[in-house]
């Protein structure tokens, strides 16, 4: 419905599976979190989900449609593993959309990327992106341990490798990335998750939620002097 034709079987499969992995990745997460407090607070199921759904952003989630524009310029412009991290880290100036992850490493992989490049490899007549990620991946590694290809990273690239097995053109590609087509695919499988959530806030008719003081105090002294005087 979004690109107006029908996929073969592989792809539609993919995307299926980018709809799995992405439903829900616990309730810590900032989308998870925004709609649990505005559940607790009484809203209805959309102001609930919508809340969380607004965090959706380059830091959670929003990452897709970066990735995949970074390194297929990058691929596009025959550029090395190494000289596309230093573009990223002297010209862009930005960290690489789609690398790093707070919790996994190489030590402690995210399952959900295996499970994706697993996909990849046996299903795609084409892996172009994906493998050129991973030579990436073994730069920043190198430099540090959670510098990995993480999960928005993956979708990204792999979604770029799934249009052209599919014969879209590379303006094409580009207008989808544009547009935000890729991070849809984020979006629409973590409303399913946030549902999940909302729905589990109130089955357990959950009170008001009120966040712990001493998790949100900040620990640096203020740099602005105050008057004893009242």
């Amino acid at each position: 419905m979004w690109f107006k034709q029908k996929f073969p079987v592989w792809a539609s499969n993919f995307i299926d599976l980018i709809i799995k992995l992405t439903a829900d990745h616990g309730p810590a997460v900032s989308g998870a979190h925004n709609t649990r407090v505005t559940a607790r607070a009484g809203k209805d199921l959309t102001a609930s989900i919508a809340s969380g759904i607004l965090t959706i952003g380059p830091r959670f989630g929003g990452a897709i449609d970066a990735a995949a524009k970074y390194f297929k310029m990058a691929y596009e412009n025959k550029m090395e593993p190494e000289d596309f991290v230093e573009y990223m880290k002297n010209v862009e100036k930005i960290p690489i959309p789609g690398i790093g992850h707070r919790i996994k490493s190489t030590k402690n992989p995210d399952k959900r990327v295996g499970l994706l490049k697993n996909y990849v490899f046996n299903k795609f007549p084409t892996c172009k992106l994906i493998n050129y990620a991973l030579d990436v991946e073994k730069v920043t590694t190198s430099k540090k341990e959670n510098l990995i290809l993480n999960v928005d990273g993956a979708i990204g690239v792999s979604l770029v490798d799934m249009f052209w097995a599919l014969n879209y053109k590379n303006k094409d590609i580009d207008n989808l990335i544009q547009r935000g087509a890729f991070n849809a695919f984020f979006v629409i499988g973590r409303t399913i998750g946030l549902i999940g959530h909302y729905l589990d806030e109130k089955r357990l008719n959950m009170p008001l939620y009120r966040h712990p003081v001493d998790d949100i105090l900040y620990d640096e002294e203020s740099p602005i002097e105050y008057s004893q005087e009242v």
